[in-house]
């Protein structure tokens, strides 16, 4: 792949399991925060698989469409557009009642010195939509960040570990999940928790960042010496296909890779393709922020683009200055300051 249209037109070609799927999802579909780096293919992969099925069904993109085009990028796809505020409610309490939702509104970068937007974003404006969506199937994106680290040896936190955040993104992300179950408990509403760690983009995430390093000589820093990552395009139907496991209380699920990934590895890696020495920095501890998810593997399979497969497309990508985000994941976080 060598363009953003190439890349874009592989993320969101549904999979024959998706349209299956989907086809027993009744009712249209809003996803609140679609100008997201991953809403906007959620929502493309969504309309796809309903075209497939030739459905009548919408897809409903809700952002602030602030800057950029992306607006009119989403209804040239065939998807509403809402312009909205979700801190807004009165504009929140205008959106259109639907019977699905993917909500993926929060923040996360620039919590530190702005705390107070996050905790607003993260677990506050959660409570207001669950009162709107009492009546709604909602899978609300979350966070590995809620578990504490854990020895690599492990094999990571599964749904049932307890959870101890550090750091005020992640605990605001914890709120956003008590505040919602109290409302599926409340209201009966069904929901799923969608703790995703690490969704890799050819124009960013965690394998982009090394790739990067690697290719430009700079050192690596080991300091998380281990990761899950999992395709975009494969946590983006993970999420569509989980409106079909909503319950009430609300569900947990992890949602990542199968595999720990040793960064020292990935780096070196990417050293052979781009045949270059690679530098390290500090040294890996015995733990690392990781995630079990084998019980999404049990409901959905294993992603369909492998580990390799990623190393592979994002060297091509780097070599050819492919477009990129241009923004850090901060991966290597182990204090919890975003």
């Amino acid at each position: 792949m060598k363009t953003v249209e190439e890349l874009e037109a592989f993320m969101t070609s549904p999979s024959e399991e998706l349209v299956e799927d989907l086809r027993h999802l009744y009712g249209d579909l809003m996803i609140l925060g679609v100008g997201g780096k991953m809403g906007p293919t959620l929502a493309k992969l969504a309309k796809r698989a309903f075209d497939q099925l030739d459905s009548q069904q919408k897809v409903i993109g809700v952002s602030r469409f602030s800057s950029g085009n992306l607006k009119e990028e989403l209804e040239a796809e065939g998807i509403e557009t809402i312009s909205c505020d979700l801190l807004d409610d009165q504009a929140l309490q205008d959106l259109p009642d639907v019977t699905n939702v993917v909500y993926m509104a929060g923040n996360k970068f620039g919590t530190v010195g702005n705390e107070h937007f996050t905790w607003a974003m993260n677990a506050y404006l959660p409570g207001r939509v669950a009162e709107k969506y009492s009546n709604s199937r909602i899978v609300a994106f979350s966070t590995g960040n809620v578990y504490p680290l854990t020895k690599v040896t492990t094999n990571g936190c599964s749904e049932n570990h307890p959870v101890n955040p550090v750091g005020e993104y992640a605990q605001s992300c914890l709120g956003r999940e008590r505040v919602l179950t109290h409302f599926s408990h409340k209201n009966k509403t069904e929901m799923l928790m969608f703790r995703l760690n690490y969704a890799i983009d050819l124009r960013y995430g965690v394998l982009l960042e090394l790739a990067k390093q690697v290719y430009q000589g700079q050192p690596v820093d080991l300091t998380m010496g281990n990761v899950n990552v999992i395709w975009q395009g494969d946590a983006n139907e993970y999420a569509l296909r989980s409106l079909l496991h909503v319950e009430s209380p609300a569900k947990v699920l992890n949602v990542t890779g199968p595999e720990t990934l040793s960064v020292r590895w990935l780096a070196k890696e990417f050293g052979k393709l781009f045949e270059k020495d690679v530098q390290f920095v500090s040294e890996e501890s015995d733990e690392a922020l990781l995630n079990n998810a084998s019980e999404s593997h049990r409901l959905f399979g294993y992603p369909k683009v492998s580990v390799r497969e990623m190393i592979e497309m994002i060297a091509e990508w780097v070599k050819h200055d492919g477009d990129t985000h241009d923004k850090p994941t901060h991966f290597q976080e182990r204090e919890g300051a975003f």
